[in-house]
């Protein structure tokens, strides 16, 4: 493991403000926070097939996993309450797990070809009520469960990130054949792939075939 030189690690806030100055606070930065989901934070939601679910473990430890659906999958209920659906999984449920525990979260909704995101802070609830889960219906199918989130902090995020990356530019795809198969990897960072091409194909078919029979 490499060791960081502690003579150049950052401990607190006021360090931090020796190589980072503090903001205006008569700044538009400063003052893009809001505490209830507006009409553009609204739009924006109901735009997004795609978010990202920030929570913290009861020993401390974060996780972020990824939320998706068609655009508008998340509902706002009204100013300051929006609900996300559990859709299958593979049951590890990190994210509820954490919930249930420690409320906090942070959500992070984007909408393709857009490089602004759009950041959401509050405190969550898991919940099986019927009524919220009939408003996420897909395919005839129900959530099992859903994430209700009180807003607190709502505010739109620059474009920097997403233009340094150039996350939308199709001239920055890179080929997905580069790196070997979701199965292949996961084989071999814990029992081992098989060393036969045909039956890792197989199990490639497999995972395609979960794919498609278990979305909802």
């Amino acid at each position: 493991m490499v060791e960081i030189k502690p003579e150049y690690v950052i401990s607190d806030e006021a360090g931090l403000r020796e190589v980072f100055k503090t903001p205006n606070p008569e700044s538009l930065s400063q003052k893009k926070c809001i505490d209830y989901l507006d009409k553009h934070a609204r739009d924006f939601i109901a735009r997004a097939p795609f978010l990202c679910l920030g929570t913290q473990a009861p020993d401390g430890l974060a996780d972020v996993t990824p939320r998706r659906d068609p655009e508008g999958f998340v509902k706002v209920l009204d100013a300051r309450t929006l609900v996300i659906p559990e859709r299958p999984g593979n049951n590890r449920i990190d994210s509820l797990t954490n919930i249930v525990a420690n409320p906090n979260v942070g959500l992070i909704f984007l909408v393709p070809g857009f490089d602004e995101t759009l950041r959401v802070n509050g405190t969550a609830q898991v919940t099986t009520d019927p009524e919220l889960l009939a408003l996420m219906e897909v395919q005839e199918r129900l959530p099992r469960a859903a994430i209700v989130v009180s807003v607190k902090e709502v505010f739109l995020h620059c474009a920097k990130a997403f233009r340094r990356s150039k996350l939308w530019d199709p001239a920055s795809l890179q080929d997905r054949s580069e790196m070997p198969s979701l199965s292949k990897m996961v084989l071999d960072q814990s029992t081992g792939a098989p060393e036969d091409p045909k039956e890792m194909a197989a199990l490639d078919a497999q995972l395609e075939a979960r794919y498609r029979e278990t979305m909802y």
